[in-house]
């Protein structure tokens, strides 16, 4: 019965180390969260998008990526 449960525990961890972790739930809300930029209109990102150019650096290695809409708003005086 002892072997058992060993041999139970034995195969559920191998099971749980060939599963990929999830990339959902509260950790992607909070990586999003803490990795937006520019008063929540931007995005750090190691490169740009096509349609995004960056404004400032969020850290030595990630640029703030915003949409190029948002960077071409002209003020009206």
């Amino acid at each position: 019965s002892a072997m058992k449960s060993l041999l139970l525990v034995l195969v559920v961890l191998v099971l749980l180390s060939c599963v990929p972790p999830v990339r959902s739930g509260p950790n992607t809300y909070i990586r999003t969260a803490f990795s937006t930029c520019w008063g929540g209109k931007g995005v750090c990102r190691k490169l740009c998008g096509g349609n995004e150019d960056y404004h400032i650096f969020c850290d030595v290695r990630r640029l703030c990526c915003v949409n190029k809409k948002l960077l071409n708003v002209r003020v009206r005086r």
